[in-house]
């Protein structure tokens, strides 16, 4: 997997378009001064989440004694799920209901950002290919900042391109996410097979 690939694969995935109407719905309370102060604050408090994935989910999986294959398999059908559950939502949404009042941590930073499923990524890519970490950090820090910029423009593209262009554009991203997880799946079964006695 090049950088380019795996930046694109945690895009999508961190979802920054399906989670515009999520985002505008938190903010609805936050004074508009303090918006973007608190916006950035979450993003990087994901970042730092995510990166502590990246780097310590290789010695989770150790301490589980999970092999590579086994995890490529897992991550193939996780991401799977995930892609069909873009492709699909659920009338709840990413959360269900959301409280008023400033978010902090919860629920923009932990779910809707660093999500159980980019947690599960980065650390899929960490343990894969333990050493490429270098080239990971680059692909989540660029997947990061094009989540950042399209969420700092969240109001004007919502403006711009309706809630439904923004709906089409995230199952549009799902149906990448399935065929990227197929392609995971299959080369965790491919390199078990190969490595069976």
């Amino acid at each position: 997997m090049t950088i380019a690939s795996a930046a694109l694969l945690l895009f999508f995935i961190l979802d920054p378009l399906g989670n515009i109407p999520v985002l505008l719905s938190l903010f609805r309370h936050v004074p508009v001064a303090r918006q973007r102060k608190v916006l950035l604050r979450e993003l990087l408090i994901a970042l730092v989440v995510l990166m502590l994935f990246l780097w310590g989910g290789q010695y989770v999986l150790d301490l589980m004694h999970l092999r590579r294959e086994s995890v490529s398999i897992a991550g193939g059908i996780v991401l799977f799920l995930i892609g069909l559950r873009m492709i699909f939502p659920t009338a709840d949404g990413v959360m269900g209901d959301v409280p008023g009042g400033e978010p902090f941590i919860v629920p923009l930073a932990i779910p809707m950002i660093a999500g159980p499923s980019c947690m599960a990524a980065v650390m899929l890519l960490g343990s894969q290919y333990p050493d490429r970490m270098g080239d990971w950090m680059l692909a989540l820090t660029l997947a990061w900042a094009a989540t950042a910029v399209i969420l700092f423009s969240a109001t004007w593209l919502k403006r711009l391109l309706g809630t439904r262009a923004l709906i089409a554009l995230e199952r549009l991203m799902g149906m990448v996410i399935v065929a990227l997880s197929v392609q995971m799946f299959l080369d965790g079964v491919a390199a078990y097979l190969r490595a069976m006695p």
